[in-house]
């Protein structure tokens, strides 16, 4: 394919994905497909001779599509968003044709500094402490990863060096393993399962600290837990608060867990990964009181604010943290500038060497979006939610589980677990819209999440008729 056809299938392709976009409402949230579905429809090698783009794109529609969930339809409100905007298409586009490997600043000036300022405009926008920016100055700030649980271990790993040789300074005659075997960190019972991960990829003990009533680590727990293990010889080094749990979006107290993890000297990481975009906006900024407290704070822009996959905002206060844990420096990717004191190789801030120019999303997004634009789409998906709980509970068949405070929504049938299954095996069954579960406790719940960044109060509420109408043939079920 040379200049002259990439002109014109790029803008064919352009054409399909704004097709796609506009239409995607119109296509079957979650798809009619088996396990399997996909080798039997293709060759079983590569072809020798080159195949035209016509037969790839309509491929794409025979093929592709029929094994497609629909993220962003607006009848999709399982997990939680993932974010997609047209603006980020574009910046994805120029980043695949630059397509550098800005593991350094030499690898691609433009690829470190404008990540570096980005992240400042974006901690900016959270009115992060001062201590979390660059700046010109600064001994903090951030970093795109890939991901919240890439985030997640990158400090633990961080957290865990540091207290090695914080420990083996004081007494030279301890080793690293057995300084290992005597680590052990803390995250609620509520946190994700990629902090379970991180520990174990880390082989330090991780300890889960039971919840409160509304489903919140407390510090009076964490504080037992912590003396437990300080009685029985064990080391606490780390601990992962949750803004925004997965399951209810619950909000572990950042203002009693911060200073009993900056008493005890523990790293304190705060995984914000889906809720900390609602941060930009002042109504919602109190949730994140206390980051003053930790290490390193981490979320989500492709998650719910308009970036697509991947770009995880990870800040930490002293960068020195990350860079002593992660750095080595063989000849063939030193250079000149290392030392200007003016810039940072970020291939010392993550766990891969590679890393592709990611801040050029988050430029073409603020830019053209603005800050109040995207605190309008913030404002609009929580007036969403707030409307569907509303809707559930006029109706006197359902119960709400948890405190709707963002763009979430955990209800159930009053009533068992298993008719609140069967409930969730016919919505999903009938694929005009797709939720997922979640346990809080022992109840088996449903999760109501606001996705699409086109979703609408019209559909809420044939969402909500659709379920009742469910609901009604669920429970008319078990009556017989």
């Amino acid at each position: 394919m040379n200049s002259s056809e990439f002109r014109r299938r790029g803008k064919e392709m352009v054409d399909y994905v704004a097709n796609y976009m506009e239409g995607i409402e119109s296509r079957q949230v979650y798809p009619d497909v088996e396990p399997g579905y996909l080798r039997p429809l293709i060759p079983a090698a590569a072809p020798q001779e080159p195949d035209t783009f016509e037969d790839i794109i309509s491929d794409v529609e025979k093929i592709i599509m029929p094994g497609v969930t629909h993220w962003h339809s607006p009848y999709f409100f399982a997990y939680f968003p993932t974010a997609s905007s047209y603006p980020a298409m574009l910046a994805d586009m120029l980043c695949g044709a630059i397509g550098c490997i800005g593991f350094s600043w030499a690898a691609s000036p433009a690829c470190t500094e404008l990540e570096s300022v980005m992240m400042d405009w974006l901690g900016k926008m959270l009115e992060l402490p001062e201590a979390f920016l660059a700046g010109n100055t600064g001994k903090g700030g951030g970093v795109i990863q890939g991901s919240a649980s890439e985030a997640t271990l990158v400090a633990l790993l961080a957290a865990r060096t540091k207290v090695t040789r914080r420990l083996q300074a004081a007494s030279p005659e301890l080793t690293p393993g057995a300084i290992m075997e005597k680590l052990v960190a803390y995250t609620s019972d509520q946190a994700h399962s990629s902090v379970e991960r991180a520990g174990l990829i880390g082989g330090v003990k991780l300890k889960a600290i039971p919840s409160d009533d509304n489903f919140a680590m407390r510090a009076s727990a964490l504080q037992e837990a912590v003396e437990r293990d300080k009685a029985a010889g064990l080391i606490p080094f780390f601990v992962v608060a949750t803004l925004g749990t997965t399951s209810c979006c619950s909000f572990d107290n950042l203002l009693e867990v911060g200073p009993l993890c900056n008493k005890e000297d523990m790293w304190l990481h705060i995984d914000a990964a889906y809720a900390g975009s609602a941060f930009i906006c002042p109504e919602f900024r109190h949730l994140l009181n206390g980051v003053e407290f930790a290490d390193s704070f981490n979320f989500n822009p492709h998650k719910w604010l308009l970036v697509n996959f991947d770009c995880s905002a990870m800040w930490v206060k002293k960068r020195t943290d990350l860079t002593g844990a992660f750095k080595l420096d063989p000849v063939y990717l030193k250079h000149s500038h290392e030392d200007s004191g003016l810039i940072t190789d970020y291939r010392h801030w993550q766990l891969p060497l590679g890393r592709r120019f990611r801040s050029l999303k988050m430029w073409f997004v603020f830019r053209m979006y603005g800050v109040k634009g995207l605190q309008a789409y913030i404002r609009k998906h929580v007036q969403l939610s707030h409307e569907f709980e509303s809707l559930v509970r006029q109706d006197p068949r359902f119960e709400i589980c948890a405190q709707v405070i963002l763009g979430l929504v955990c209800f159930r049938l009053k009533g068992s677990n298993k008719l609140n299954e069967a409930l969730l095996q016919r919505i999903n069954s009938a694929k005009k819209i797709h939720l997922v579960p979640c346990h809080l406790r022992d109840k088996f719940v449903l999760r109501f999440a606001i996705c699409s960044r086109t979703v609408e109060s019209a559909h809420v509420r044939l969402a909500w008729e659709h379920i009742t109408e469910l609901a009604a043939a669920v429970l008319s079920a078990e009556r017989e």
